[in-house]
C-alpha cells in the first residue's frame, strides 16, 4: 500500500476514534506526567464507569484504572504510558501534551494552594489574596516544554471561619472537593501546556492530603488496597542534555534532628547521587536543606533559622559534584542561595499562591544557615513563578515572573554559578 494511502487511512481512522470518543466533562480532568521509571503517562479523572480510551498516532490505546471512585473520591482516576515516539495523542477530543526530550523552556511553580489552616486564612476567592488561577492562566501562555511543581498543593484543611466573606462556603478537609478546589479546577490550561513533574510535599503526606496525592498524582504504581503511599523512593528523569533526581522528603523533621530520620535520609541522598550519572542533574525536592525562614536576634546572638535538621546531615558529602542546582519549595518566597561550602547552589520557588512568608530577610549574603555559609543571596517577596529557558550555550536564564506575567526578577545558572537579581 503506497505511503500516502497509509497515512490516508490513518488520518480517517484517529478522525472516528475522537468522533466516537466521549468528550470529558466540565469536571473531568486530563494531563501528563513523569513517573519513576522516568517515562511519560497520561492520567485522567473520569465519571464514566470504565476508563477512557485515547487516541495515539491514530490507534486506540486503552487507559488503566489506577483507582475505583470512592465515597470521598468520586472520580475514576485511569492511566496508560504514553509510547516513546508518539506524535499526536488525544483523549475525548482533547490534545494530550506530549514530551519534548530536551526541554529548553521549564516551567516551575510551587506551593500554589489557598491556606485555610487555624488562624492562617487566606481569602481564596479574592484574585489578590490567592492568585493561583490567575497565575495558572498566565504560565500557561508562556507554553512551557516542562512543568515543574514542587509541592505543596493542597491547603484547604479546616473550614473558612464565620463571617470571613472571601473564603465563605470553601470545601475543606483531605477529600476530592478541597483538591478540585485547590489545585484541578484552578490549574486550568496550565494541566495540559506541558507534561509535568510532581514533587510530593509536606501537605501531601499520609497524615494530611496523602491519600489524595497517592491516587491522583503520585509518579509510582499505587498496589491494591493502598491507601497511602508511605514514601517514594529516588527516580530520575532523563531529559536531554539534562538529569533531573527527585526525591520525597515529605516527612523529613525540619525542627529536630531525628537519628533514626537521618539514617533513613542518608540511604535516600545515597540513592540520589547513585541516579545522578555524569551530566548536569538537579535534585528536586520539596524542604531545602539549607534555606532562609527568618533571623532571630541580632549581632552576635542572631540565629538564622531554615536549616532542615534531619536533611542537612543525611545531605552532608552525598552531593556529587555534577548535582549543579537543588530545586524546592516550602518556603513561601523565592529565594536564590550559592553557598560558600561545595555545594549546588538552592531555588526556593514556594511562592505560587499560597499564604506568604514575611520575615525573610531581602539579602541572606553572609549569614550562616546550618553550619553553612551564604556566599550570595537573594529573596524576593510576592507571589509568581519561574520560566527556565536555556541558552546555546547551555547557561539557563531564569525569568520571575507575577502573577499578572510582569517580570519581577531574572537568573543565570551556568554550572554551579547562580546569579539572581530584582
Amino acid at each position: 500500500m503506497p505511503s500516502a494511502v497509509r497515512a490516508l487511512l490513518a488520518g480517517l481512522i484517529g478522525l472516528v476514534l475522537m468522533i466516537g470518543a466521549p468528550a470529558l466533562a466540565a469536571d473531568e480532568y486530563h494531563w501528563v506526567q513523569y513517573g519513576q521509571d522516568g517515562t511519560a503517562e497520561a492520567r485522567a479523572l473520569v465519571g464514566a464507569s470504565e476508563c477512557p480510551a485515547m487516541d495515539v498516532d491514530g490507534r486506540r490505546v486503552a487507559m488503566a484504572e489506577r483507582a475505583a471512585p470512592t465515597a470521598d473520591f468520586p472520580l475514576r482516576v485511569c492511566a496508560a504510558p504514553l509510547p516513546a515516539g508518539a506524535r499526536t495523542a488525544s483523549l475525548g477530543g482533547n490534545a494530550l501534551a506530549l514530551p519534548v526530550a530536551d526541554p529548553q523552556r521549564i516551567l516551575v511553580i510551587g506551593d500554589t494552594g489557598c491556606r485555610i489552616q487555624g488562624t492562617f486564612v487566606q481569602l481564596c476567592d479574592e484574585p489578590a489574596a490567592w492568585p493561583y488561577p490567575v497565575l495558572a492562566a498566565e504560565a500557561a501562555r508562556l507554553k512551557p516544554d516542562l512543568i515543574i511543581h514542587v509541592g505543596d498543593y493542597h491547603y484547604r484543611e479546616t473550614a473558612c471561619p464565620a463571617g470571613k466573606a472571601g473564603c465563605a462556603g470553601s470545601p475543606f478537609g483531605y477529600d476530592w472537593a478541597p483538591w478540585q478546589a485547590d489545585f484541578f479546577a484552578p490549574s486550568g490550561a496550565l494541566l495540559g501546556a506541558a507534561p509535568w513533574i510532581f514533587v510530593r510535599g509536606n501537605h501531601e503526606e499520609c497524615t494530611r492530603a496523602g491519600t489524595g496525592w497517592s491516587r491522583m498524582l503520585d509518579p509510582g504504581p499505587l498496589p491494591a488496597g493502598t491507601g497511602c503511599i508511605g514514601e517514594d523512593p529516588p527516580y530520575r528523569i532523563a531529559l536531554g542534555g539534562l538529569d533531573l533526581v527527585v526525591l520525597d522528603v515529605a516527612v523529613a523533621d525540619q525542627a529536630k534532628e531525628a537519628p533514626a530520620q537521618v539514617a533513613a535520609y542518608r540511604g535516600v541522598f545515597a540513592t540520589a547521587a547513585g541516579l545522578a550519572r555524569a551530566k548536569p542533574t538537579w535534585l528536586l525536592l520539596h524542604r531545602p536543606v539549607w534555606g532562609v525562614v527568618e533571623v532571630v536576634g541580632e549581632g552576635s546572638a542572631a540565629k538564622v533559622i531554615g536549616d532542615n535538621k534531619t536533611l542537612a546531615p543525611a545531605a552532608h558529602g552525598a552531593i556529587p559534584a555534577n548535582v549543579t542546582l537543588m530545586l524546592s519549595g516550602h518556603i513561601h518566597t523565592f529565594e536564590a542561595l550559592s553557598y560558600a561550602a561545595d555545594l549546588p547552589p538552592q531555588l526556593v520557588v514556594g511562592l505560587g499562591g499560597t499564604y506568604l512568608d514575611g520575615k525573610i530577610p531581602a539579602d541572606p549574603t553572609g549569614l550562616v544557615v546550618g553550619g553553612v555559609r551564604i556566599a550570595r543571596g537573594t529573596t524576593q517577596g510576592g507571589f509568581g513563578f519561574l520560566l527556565l529557558e536555556r541558552q546555546p550555550d547551555g547557561v539557563w536564564a531564569g525569568t520571575l515572573y507575577d502573577p499578572a506575567g510582569a517580570t519581577a526578577g531574572r537568573c543565570r545558572l551556568a554550572g554551579r554559578d547562580l546569579d539572581c537579581h530584582r
